[in-house]
């Protein structure tokens, strides 16, 4: 289940439980998250972000942010 408050994330075919860096490519602040849920579903997009997790990196009210993905295993 999506828990908006863990460090977690959706992505179309990483396998459930991979570990991945994700890096705001204007800040360069990262978070670790793990991957728990499937999606996103709209066009151009990599991955979907807990609140939390989307927290630490940017500013809410973005939305949307650019970002870079590394999987960490």
């Amino acid at each position: 289940r999506f828990n908006q408050m863990a460090y977690t994330a959706a992505h179309k075919k990483l396998p459930f439980g991979t570990k991945v860096k994700v890096t705001n490519v204007k800040n360069g602040n990262s978070v670790v998250v793990k991957i728990n849920d499937r999606g996103p579903f709209i066009k151009g997009r990599i991955i979907d972000l807990s609140r939390a997790a989307f927290s630490s990196i940017g500013d809410l009210d973005s939305g949307v942010l650019e970002v870079k993905i590394e999987v960490i295993k």
